[in-house]
């Protein structure tokens, strides 16, 4: 029988302080610890499937529940408890000044892994503990449990052990990932309860839905995958029958949400409520937990999910220029079977064949063709790659995983994780292999008619076609991962015949380039290029990304949100010429305006400062933009700022694309104005130039700990003591750079010339606190041997003193958690906004003995 425990009411002192404020930092700890523990064990992972939230997208998370109706009794269900992220996210959202608060929340956490079980418990008392100091009660039953088995016995009335099926007003789900085989007692036991599903997390996701009560609110991150392919089909229909979506927010970066865990998925992460009438969908984006900066766009129920799709397929639509894609795409004539092309997987399964595989091709083989051999458009064969085959030997004339010789278009079913796009087609032409026929590895997708080749000039034209920027995007709409199957394909929409026949008229023995493809299109099909025109905006941004990975930009900076800053910058609308490039003066949310004005991209107004943190001060530090060209007086933190492209690289940026950008590139780069002043920003900002909160600057040297002691001055300072005096900052390279000895005398405080310090002091004036700071990279943290030295120290103080670890981010955190000192304070540089407390009474306050 499955362990079910109800929560003990007892609170332990040192839990009695806690705050919803400070809950998901001390539940975040635990996280890292036990992430630590399963990354170890592998094994242990592919059978669980375990993944645990991190604090801010469960933050995120928690707070896209709306109850415009508050229950006086809520009802929670967490099917995948793991530690108890996400039930902790949920109650210091609804324990949080800006939310009406429920008379009491009742938990019910489901968690198949006995081990967890410890931490689970402790995060649910903590819990308990929020909720008490908010007036609210709190319940909790953990089922140590499987899930999946103990629900769908719920559901198909199989009634084992809990007679009626529990009924939930919410459910917040990170549910695992793994695989279901066809013959596991899962697939049994779900089929039982009606629910045909192959992967655990549909599962998951498919038996919170039916315990949902009527109005039940569900937020749950998942991949992507599920929102497109007939595997999924069944899953799609039930979750759309039941369920009215109000969010999608996606990361437009497979490796950020689970990045401590190794996780490539582009997830998704859902918020829906079961049994209401359809309205508006917001689809937002941003590129990982951390950035603040994000865009979204509203849908109509019938953008996202098309009223005619008999299979149900979800389009992730973030901005206009994408929903133009859709438009445009939807709008092409014909359908495949219209056009009497048929695609196929190939039929060749290697690990079938290998009895037959042979390097190099003799009497009786013919060609095998696999994804390497497609490069540039074409099928290159044959590939001298030693161990790898070539060719596949026939048996007999009716040979089934044999294809006549002909001309046939080859799609790659899959694509490497930040592979720059997902369809990539490439021409079989017969002039190029032997006439004997051929074989195609089953990793690709084969576009042919009824088993042979396509005409010449069709093949030719469909290869441009799926190879132009408007297919891929449109594709990126509704498929989140790196596969494309073959029924993905047939749900297109195509040109006509002659069209394709014309496009075909401009591939000549080698495939244009994607530039030239795009071009193509619009001249040949004049529907996309009519109004405005999405693909000049795809191509435009690309463009400007490649212009700054050409200028030297850090990768940070290489990316959408940086280059439209670019081009805001530059004035350069989509279809405009580099040469026609200005320097216009800009603030940031005039920039912002331009981008969602020319070229749809509407960023969240909180996006403000993470363009001016993350994007334009690199620029600035390059040299390629001026701050305050108008007025360099004005201060930093001015909301007059403006930004101006630097003259030189205005005059580079012009010729951008033509015959002379090499040329001159290398020149700018290798100039005083170009390669010279980048070599100046980037000792400059080797040198780490730090503005401390009086507004007076100095610069650290390069090595060590002196980035995260900039964080600390610039971040930490003027959140936890603002007006605070910084005494003493250390240096890796000059032992020490300020010393302010004076005040710290004044403070009772005299130091010895060999006496470690910590790396950062401030005196809080208002409170009286000297707060004293270790940056946390190659050296250790405030530890027991640590904590007293710092105490002995600084003993005279008249001051009280507050002991504070620093880590560049949660990461480079992990590995110390068991030395950090309690009754001392952690700060990580990445969420600078927490603070995390270990144990004690006060929270960033002075210890008395």
């Amino acid at each position: 029988m499955p362990r079910t425990a109800a929560m003990q009411t007892g609170i332990h002192p040192a839990d009695a302080a806690v705050s919803a404020a400070a809950l998901l930092d001390r539940i975040d700890l635990q996280r890292l610890d036990v992430s630590a523990r399963i990354a170890a064990d592998q094994g242990r992972r592919a059978r669980f499937g375990q993944f645990f939230t991190p604090e801010p997208i469960a933050q995120f998370m928690a707070s896209l529940f709306a109850f415009p109706r508050m229950p006086e009794t809520l009802r929670v269900l967490d099917a995948g408890g793991g530690n108890g992220m996400l039930t902790a996210a949920f109650v210091a959202e609804l324990c949080s000044e800006k939310r009406p608060h429920p008379q009491a929340i009742i938990a019910t956490v489901w968690e198949l892994d006995e081990e967890l079980i410890p931490s689970l418990e402790d995060s649910l008392r903590l819990c308990q503990s929020v909720c008490e100091r908010s007036g609210v009660r709190f319940e909790a039953d953990i089922r140590q449990g499987d899930f999946i088995l103990e629900a769908a016995d719920m559901l198909g009335g199989n009634q084992l052990f809990t007679g009626n099926a529990p009924r939930f007003d919410a459910a917040i789900l990170n549910p695992p990932y793994r695989k279901l085989r066809t013959d596991s007692i899962e697939r049994a036991r779900l089929s039982s309860a009606g629910i045909e599903t192959s992967n655990l997390y549909a599962a998951f996701v498919w038996l919170a839905m039916e315990l949902l009560t009527d109005q039940g609110e569900m937020v749950a991150i998942t991949p992507r995958s599920y929102m497109n392919g007939s595997y999924f089909r069944p899953f799609r229909r039930a979750l759309l029958d039941s369920m009215r979506f109000r969010r999608v927010h996606v990361y437009d970066t497979r490796d950020t949400a689970f990045n401590g865990d190794d996780v490539l998925q582009e997830n998704a992460i859902i918020h829906a409520v079961k049994g209401e009438e359809a309205a508006p969908i917001v689809v937002s984006t941003s590129h990982g937990p951390h950035d603040e900066g994000m865009a979204s766009r509203t849908l109509d129920a019938a953008e996202f999910v098309l009223p005619d799709d008999r299979d149900s397929v979800m389009h992730v639509v973030s901005d206009d220029t994408e929903a133009q894609i859709g438009e445009k795409m939807r709008g092409l004539p014909r359908v495949l079977s219209e056009l009497d092309i048929e695609v196929s997987t190939g039929r060749v399964v290697d690990f079938r064949a290998r009895d037959r595989l042979r390097e190099k091709a003799a009497n009786g083989d013919v060609p095998l063709v696999f994804p390497r051999h497609c490069m540039d458009g074409f099928v290159t064969w044959p590939r001298d790659v030693r161990g790898k085959p070539n060719a596949i030997h026939v048996r007999g004339e009716d040979d089934p995983d044999i294809l006549p010789a002909g001309w046939y278009v080859l799609v790659k079913r899959f694509s490497s994780k930040e592979e720059k796009r997902r369809i990539v087609a490439s021409l079989c032409d017969p002039g190029r292999l032997p006439k004997s026929g051929i074989g195609f590895d089953n990793k690709l997708n084969i576009f042919h008619r009824h088993g042979r080749g396509l005409p010449p000039a069709l093949a030719k034209g469909l290869a441009l076609f799926l190879n132009s920027t408007v297919v891929d995007a449109y594709f990126r709409q509704f498929s989140g991962h790196t596969q494309v199957n073959a029924r993905d394909l047939r749900s297109l929409h195509y040109p006509d015949r002659d069209t394709l026949e014309r496009l075909g008229r401009h591939v000549n023995g080698r495939m244009p380039t994607t530039e030239e493809i795009n071009r193509i299109v619009n001249e040949e099909i004049p529907t996309m290029s009519a109004g405005d025109d999405p693909i000049a905006v795809k191509t435009k941004v690309e463009a400007a990304v490649g212009a700054l990975k050409a200028l030297k930009a850090p990768k940070g900076q290489c990316n959408e949100r940086s280059a439209l800053t670019l081009l805001a910058l530059l004035d350069l609308e989509p279809k405009a010429k580099w040469s026609r490039a200005a320097d216009p003066r800009r603030g940031v949310t005039e920039m912002m305006d331009w981008m969602a004005e020319k070229y749809g991209k509407k960023y969240a107004p909180n996006t403000r400062e993470t363009i001016r943190r993350f994007t334009l001060h690199q620029f600035v530090q390059m040299g390629l933009v001026l701050l305050n060209s108008d007025d360099p007086s004005r201060p930093t933190n001015s909301p007059k700022n403006v930004y101006q492209i630097e003259p030189s690289a205005l005059a580079l940026l012009r010729t951008f694309g033509t015959d002379d950008w090499q040329k001159n590139l290398k020149e700018y780069l290798d100039s005083i104005q170009g390669k010279n002043r980048l070599r100046e920003a980037a000792r400059k900002m080797a040198q780490i130039p730090v503005t401390l909160p009086d507004g007076k600057t100095f610069q650290l040297t390069a090595g060590g700990q002196n980035v995260l002691i900039k964080e600390i001055i610039e971040q930490f300072a003027p959140r936890y003591t603002p007006g605070g005096h910084v005494i003493y900052v250390g240096d890796a390279g000059e032992k020490h750079l300020l010393n302010d000895e004076k005040y710290l005398a004044k403070l009772g405080v005299v130091t010895e010339r060999h006496g470690k310090m910590p790396d950062v002091v401030i005196h809080y004036k208002d409170r009286n606190w000297l707060v004293l700071i270790e940056a946390v990279t190659s050296h250790g943290p405030v530890n027991k041997l640590r904590h007293t030295q710092l105490k002995d120290l600084f003993k005279e103080s008249k001051a009280g003193l507050v002991f504070v670890t620093a880590f560049l981010d949660r990461q480079a955190m992990r590995e110390y958690l068991p030395d950090i000192a309690w009754e001392t304070e952690v700060w990580v540089a990445d969420a600078p906004s927490h603070l995390i407390h270990f144990n004690g009474e006060r929270f960033l306050g002075p210890y008395e003995s």
